[in-house]
């Protein structure tokens, strides 16, 4: 750079222009090597994120705790990297994690919620009320569990929907595992006419029992007279069954119970209302 045009002020431009200089490539080298922690970093962490990943299922760890952790261990490992990134540019870093605690505090406070949910997942971790790949309800939803975040639990519903529930209101409301145990009772009420005889129909119900090869031996299948209601006598039909078999026991079973009743002569009586007309003369 040419110096002749400037002013003279008692000090040397050329050895001003030169430390400018000199400070000017250290910093933007200190950017370079700050942009390259973090990026350097990001491949670190996914990493070892990767190689958590696979030893957690080489030991077979449950599906929910390796999300959670991986998750965890993600975002702690990322707040790291970004702090020595900015160290590496000049800032100093324990002044910045005073203010970054600081903004932290507020930060939390003015999100209570989050710090709730962020608990309840912890809790949920810990505690296991629920699996990946269990079929609950809470919180008003029903769904497969697909994901156990740190904030949220990812369901799937039936008819393939995905739903995102806080997991601050799955714990504070009342969970339903349909899946926790193997075996499920089948809760069925079949109604008959009071002309038929009860005990062909406890002796057809059996029948139909004993075909479904679903249909656990134990515990025995509970087959009862439950109520006289107005119109039918109403007997209960409660097999066990497998987890897994529930619904399509549910559903072949009743067919099978139709089929198998108009088969034997075995009415199913509708709502029946006695109307009588009485005719006043003036």
């Amino acid at each position: 750079m040419d110096t002749g045009t400037l002013p003279d002020l008692g000090f040397d431009w050329n050895q001003l222009l030169g430390v400018i200089q000199a400070k000017g490539a250290e910093f933007g080298l200190n950017v370079a090597l700050a942009i390259a922690i973090f990026y350097v970093g990001r491949m670190v962490i996914n990493l070892v994120v990767r190689g958590l990943r696979k030893v957690m299922r080489r030991q077979e760890i449950d599906k929910t705790l390796e999300t959670f952790v991986c998750n965890l261990v993600r975002m702690v490992l990322l707040v790291v990297v970004i702090i020595a990134a900015i160290g590496q540019i000049g800032i100093e870093t324990t002044s910045f994690i005073a203010i970054f605690g600081a903004a932290g505090l507020a930060v939390g406070l003015a999100l209570q919620g989050s710090l709730s949910n962020f608990a309840a997942g912890v809790l949920i971790v810990l505690f296991r009320p629920y699996r990946v790949g269990d079929f609950i309800e809470a919180a008003g939803i029903s769904g497969v569990v697909e994901q156990v975040q740190i904030l949220t639990t990812v369901l799937k519903t039936g008819d393939n929907k995905q739903i995102i529930v806080p997991n601050g209101q799955i714990m504070d409301s009342i969970i339903t595992n349909y899946s926790a145990n193997d075996t499920r009772r089948v809760d069925m009420v079949v109604g008959v006419s009071y002309d038929d005889d009860l005990d062909k129909v406890r002796d057809t119900i059996k029948e139909l029992i004993a075909a479904e090869d679903r249909i656990l031996d134990e515990p025995a299948c509970t087959i009862a007279v439950s109520a006289l209601a107005d119109s039918s006598v109403n007997f209960v039909v409660r097999p066990w069954v497998k987890t897994s078999d529930y619904w399509g026991v549910m559903f072949d079973l009743t067919e099978a119970v139709k089929k198998r009743f108009d088969k034997e002569g075995i009415t199913f009586p509708f709502p029946q209302q006695d109307v009588h007309v009485h005719t006043v003369k003036d």
